[in-house]
């Protein structure tokens, strides 16, 4: 499988021109993903560590939990429904070269069901995808988008150590 990443120029986000000063270059990461194709999960993991290196975006355990939670996110998108997924990350530039402050991950599929965050027993094997995504991530949430939704989180960045 190939995992596309490319710089773009981030020209039309919506946000103020005050923010556009600091931030103009981004990195991504695209994926399509087949359906129940769970081999996926390991792909995109790697890919976005090879991103998150490339641009020197936080540290070792800022790294980890970022695959931690796009795992738990396309996992999410690949066994809860019938369709594929489509996975973006983008690095957002900082001041500094080759640096990144924060982390978007955005899982989108095509079924328009909310997930929702369970609590799961002691006992039980899964159910936890969510609450992980809730209490690691800076920010989360849920969009709808034609006919499915998108999921996504941020993680804040901090110099690599």
């Amino acid at each position: 499988m190939s995992v596309c990443l490319f710089e773009v120029d981030q020209t039309d986000s919506g946000y103020g021109a005050e923010w556009m000063a600091h931030q103009r270059e981004e990195s991504v990461l695209n994926k399509r993903l087949r359906e129940s194709d769970l081999t996926a999960v390991s792909d995109v993991r790697h890919a976005l560590r090879e991103l998150l290196g490339r641009w020197s975006w936080g540290g070792p355990d800022q790294a980890d939990v970022a695959e931690l939670l796009i795992s738990e996110l396309v996992t999410n998108a690949l066994v809860h429904t019938d369709s594929g997924a489509e996975v973006r990350a983008v690095l957002v530039r900082g001041r500094v070269a080759r640096t990144a402050d924060r982390l978007r991950v955005e899982v989108r599929d095509f079924v328009s069901r909310r997930p929702a965050v369970r609590k799961p027993g002691s006992e039980a094997t899964g159910g936890r995808g969510l609450v992980l995504v809730e209490s690691l991530a800076d920010s989360w949430g849920v969009q709808p988008q034609g006919p499915g939704k998108v999921v996504w989180f941020e993680l804040e960045g901090r110099a690599a150590a």
